[in-house]
């Protein structure tokens, strides 16, 4: 009888390396290979936890290519582990793709708990979180625009990462398009050494950043747009 094997989604700690679960150390040794999406950032961290098996590189320039490969690999009973060079796979990550193709070809799916920097820097952010929406990066340029005039009346909190060299301008537009009295909560370097939150308005935000040192990775959570009250329809019986 034919067994295949198993993908495993493997998380990785976005800055402080004791936030790597022992499950995952464990499987990250059992299995035989692991894809990352670059083999340059994730040799120290397998080195530091004593994991010396075969790694491949899988990112988004060759996962469509190197998929179809990976899912013979899968058939013939391998067991297969992808992690990104930090947090959840598939998370604005590489990962998608494979697992789609994995799930047509009846193959195991399994991703295990553990770090993505949205959901710490939802919960410090002091907005509701009991409803929200997660956007990642938001478009460069084509469907900028567009995507900012939609999100403006989503009442849910909104989630976005964003690069150090993109913030600024980030927020200005969010105070275009959102208003500059939004009330917003900027996280960076979460885990890390010099993580930093900084909570306020769009305007206060931008600030502050405006007269700081841009670093590291952000993620920027904004509160919902006011509920709009419904207007009551009053049906008149003609007389």
């Amino acid at each position: 009888m034919k067994t295949t094997g198993k993908l495993y989604l493997v998380p990785t700690p976005i800055g402080n390396l004791e936030d790597m679960t022992f499950r995952a150390i464990n499987v990250l040794k059992e299995v035989d290979l692991i894809l990352a999406e670059d083999t340059r950032t994730s040799a120290p961290l397998l080195k530091h936890f004593g994991i010396d098996k075969k790694v491949y590189a899988h990112h988004q320039h060759n996962e469509h290519k190197a998929s179809t490969e990976i899912i013979k690999f899968l058939e013939q009973g391998q067991q297969i582990a992808l992690i990104s060079d930090a947090g959840t796979p598939a998370i604005s990550d590489p990962g998608f793709f494979l697992v789609r193709e994995a799930l047509k070809h009846d193959i195991e799916v399994c991703c295990l708990p553990g770090a993505t920097a949205f959901v710490p820097a939802l919960v410090n952010s002091g907005l509701p979180s009991d409803q929200f929406v997660f956007e990642g990066f938001l478009p460069v340029k084509k469907g900028r625009q567009t995507r900012l005039k939609k999100l403006a009346e989503e009442e849910r909190t909104m989630i976005f990462y964003e690069s150090p060299h993109r913030l600024l301008k980030t927020l200005a537009e969010f105070a275009e398009f959102f208003g500059a009295e939004r009330q917003i909560s900027v996280s960076r370097e979460l885990s890390k050494l010099y993580e930093e939150n900084v909570r306020g308005t769009v305007l206060d935000v931008k600030s502050h950043f405006e007269n700081n040192i841009l670093k590291g990775e952000f993620v920027i959570c904004v509160t919902g747009a006011p509920e709009t009250p419904k207007v009551k329809e009053k049906f008149y019986k003609e007389k």
